[in-house]
């Protein structure tokens, strides 16, 4: 069964057209009319021909060999002239023919071989052929074979290139989730010791509790040995339970985590790499927790990286501003120097990895080119309350 579409509005155009020249050109006389040929019957010849024109793509062979074989038929039972319009109507068939399909395919062939045939029958059935006629016969129907070719190939590059588009739409959407996943677990690796030290201490604070009790404290007792216990199994089980995330290929290990204490450390290797780096802190720096204490640090690290890796050795300005019930960070560059091109952005895992952070804490990131130049990351992490993370 067809799966080809049905005509459009080219192709009654296209019909139109043909039936309209076809007819003026058979009244007009400008052909030697075949002995015995009726002018009604060479007006259904032409509707007839312009009824295949209409239907061409849907069965660009057999709309082929009908009009060959029956045109040949005709000019060889017939004598006489072949009409401009036949002419025009096979070259139009031979391009469709062409357009649907592969050279190498038989079907292809036949029509060439068909055309072939069809020339040579229409200019030699008024006698012999000329050289002349023959060779602007031959090249009108290889311009038209070739242009079917072309117009096959180019179709097929455009369905290639929307196939690779999708391809490569669907590989970004994969990678960007694979992202967030590696981004996840990263986080979950090192907030583990955030929480497993919580823990611990709340057992430790249990315990103390259990110690100062009196003797007769019996059901006070009993119920804080079940606050050790229980706290201890759940630091065996979180332990084991993060064990994988923690044993990866990255080799992070059992390393300690560090904070905005450790930011001075960060500089001096960024530094060492090549960027030059500014660092201010605004307001009374506090003691923050140790989570967000963590998130923060790692938010300066990856756009510091970022800045070395897209702008290569430039000028950046890190502001650490703590302040009322908020941690606002402040990460800018001033862009490649010496005229040096920007980098391209590449997969954007470093801002992924920093939104992740960010809406951990519920916080605000903006993150973009500035309008004086260079590149911004500017992060508020709320200390209390909750905000909306933007982009």
């Amino acid at each position: 069964m067809s799966h080809r579409p049905p005509p459009t509005v080219v192709d009654w155009t296209v019909a139109v057209a043909v039936a309209l020249f076809g007819i003026a050109e058979e009244l007009g006389g400008r052909t030697l009319t075949p002995a015995g040929a009726r002018p009604g019957w060479l007006i259904g010849a032409v509707l007839c021909a312009a009824g295949l024109v209409l239907v061409r793509r849907r069965a660009p062979f057999t709309v082929l060999a009908v009009h060959t074989a029956t045109t040949v038929a005709s000019l060889a039972h017939f004598g006489g002239m072949a009409s401009a319009w036949q002419f025009y109507v096979q070259l139009l068939l031979l391009f469709t023919l062409l357009s649907e399909l592969p050279p190498r395919d038989r079907r292809a062939v036949a029509g060439m071989a068909g055309t072939a045939v069809f020339v040579a029958v229409m200019v030699s059935v008024t006698g012999p052929p000329g050289a002349g006629d023959v060779a602007v016969a031959l090249l009108m129907s290889v311009a038209a074979g070739g242009a079917g070719v072309a117009v096959r190939r180019h179709r097929r590059l455009a369905v290639r290139a929307q196939e690779l588009a999708v391809q490569v739409e669907e590989r970004g959407e994969l990678l960007a989730r694979e992202a967030v996943t590696e981004e996840r677990v990263r986080i979950a690796r090192e907030l583990h010791d955030v929480v497993a030290h919580g823990v611990s201490v709340m057992v430790m604070q249990a315990g103390a509790a259990r110690l100062m009790l009196d003797p007769g404290q019996v059901a006070q007792r009993e119920a804080l040995t079940v606050v050790e216990e229980t706290g201890r199994e759940a630091v065996e089980e979180l332990r084991r339970m993060v064990g994988l995330l923690r044993t990866g290929p990255d080799g992070e290990g059992l390393a300690p985590q560090p904070g905005l204490a450790r930011l001075d450390d960060l500089v001096e290797q960024v530094r060492a790499a090549g960027l030059e780096v500014d660092v201010s802190v605004e307001g009374v720096p506090a003691p923050l927790p140790t989570g967000l204490d963590l998130s923060a640090y790692r938010i300066v690290q990856e756009a510091l990286a970022n800045t070395l890796r897209h702008a290569g050795p430039t000028r950046s300005e890190v502001t650490v501003a703590y302040r009322p019930r908020m941690l606002c960070l402040d990460i800018v560059d001033e862009g490649p120097r010496d005229g040096r091109a920007l980098a391209p952005a590449g997969t954007g895992h470093g801002l992924i990895g920093m939104r992740e952070r960010v809406a951990l804490f519920h916080g605000r990131l903006s993150a973009g080119p500035l309008p004086e130049g260079g590149y911004g990351v500017r992060v508020s992490l709320p200390l209390a309350g909750r905000m909306t993370v933007v982009s």
